[in-house]
């Protein structure tokens, strides 16, 4: 199976880092002190869950769709909307 892309909510509040969530994936997420630490964090995270995942993986749902969850949002309102592809070495790549 080829690798899918899963949107992400970037939140940032003072005094905390950037905390990266998936609306897809609930119980996912990804802490760092940067945005680009976070990006990075985020796909190594996504491939170590999927590691284990039990059964099938998520299919994420595109931006169109997830604009139509209210959930979503309110979630996304003060929210960077970023796309993560889950890798362990894909945003190091770029290091």
């Amino acid at each position: 199976m080829r690798d899918l892309h899963y949107i992400a909510l970037i939140h940032k509040e003072p005094e905390s880092g950037y905390g990266v969530s998936f609306p897809d994936l609930p119980g996912v997420i990804a802490v760092a002190t940067t945005l680009d630490d976070a990006i990075a964090e985020a796909a190594s995270v996504l491939a170590f869950s999927f590691e284990d995942w039990p059964g099938e993986r998520p299919h994420p749902r595109t931006l169109e769709m997830l604009r139509q969850d209210p959930d979503f949002r309110s979630a996304s309102a003060d929210a960077v909307v970023a796309v993560i592809r889950p890798s362990a070495e894909y945003y190091h790549a770029a290091e």
